[in-house]
């Protein structure tokens, strides 16, 4: 690989990591002096995360471009340190979706990498077609999205957080509300609602989802990042490496050579 290209990439890294990891030290500066120790973990485990790219392209010696490992940073940056420590999640509409939506696109871009990985070793005996890659990184980044899902799930049974956000209710589709007894579908509006003797048609505004309304768009959004996703690693494969926008974004084997330009 070109010494002066690689400078080039090692320079764009080092810009997007050092300018993240400077602001996530400052916020965790701040959480200690304020006695929160809590976003003070949360700090240090998105440091920890800043790693794993790293930690990758060493053991697996390959070469991760810099607009994917930005895109991972950046995730790691906006989920952590903006949604959880500064609340992005509850006073930007969206943001969860958003990066749920980023997150089926980068596990599905992570699975494909890890399958293209093997398809393309010699040690393997066996080559998959770019549909079947396709379908296993798609595949890949729903089981993760589920399993996180279980995860907000137990989170909030177990340690009594509130990480499957609750979404309002104004009205119930319900075939237990026909008073016949037979199949058929009532939808009956909320127009009043008192618990503890409060009025929740007041304030908050409704029955409150217990969070399958935001589990069911999180593996939405998931499921669309992961299409996307795949399609491209389809045609990455198909024209093998031709396409610029999924060279970008796809981890690539290094040779011995450019193994021994990295280490140096």
């Amino acid at each position: 690989m070109d010494h002066k290209k690689m400078s080039k990439r090692t320079k764009r890294r080092l810009t997007i990591r050092g300018v993240l990891s400077a602001l996530i030290i400052l916020v965790l500066v701040r959480s200690i002096i304020m006695g929160s120790y809590e976003n003070a973990f949360v700090c240090i485990l998105s440091l920890v995360l800043f790693c794993v790219p790293i930690f990758l392209e060493k053991h697996l010696a390959i070469d991760i471009p810099p607009v994917m490992e930005g895109l991972i940073y950046c995730f790691i940056f906006a989920a952590e340190i903006l949604g959880e420590i500064n609340s992005f999640y509850t006073l930007i509409p969206g943001w969860d979706t958003m990066l749920h939506t980023l997150n089926g696109f980068l596990v599905a871009a992570v699975g494909f990498c890890l399958v293209d990985l093997f398809n393309r070793s010699e040690r393997m005996t066996f080559r998959l077609s770019p549909l079947f890659l396709s379908i296993v990184a798609f595949c890949f980044s729903m089981t993760v999205g589920v399993l996180w899902e279980f995860f907000e799930f137990s989170m909030d049974q177990l340690l009594h957080t509130d990480m499957q956000k609750d979404f309002l209710v104004q009205s119930v589709n319900s075939v237990l509300l026909n008073p016949s007894g037979l199949n058929n579908v009532v939808r009956e509006p909320i127009t009043s609602l008192v618990v503890n003797g409060q009025d929740w048609m007041e304030f908050p505004g409704g029955y409150v989802d217990i969070g399958l309304i935001d589990t069911m768009k999180d593996l939405m959004v998931n499921f669309i990042g992961a299409v996307v996703f795949s399609i491209i690693g389809f045609f990455y494969v198909k024209t093998r490496g031709k396409g610029k926008i999924a060279a970008s974004l796809i981890p690539v084997v290094l040779h011995e050579e450019e193994k021994k330009e990295e280490e140096s």
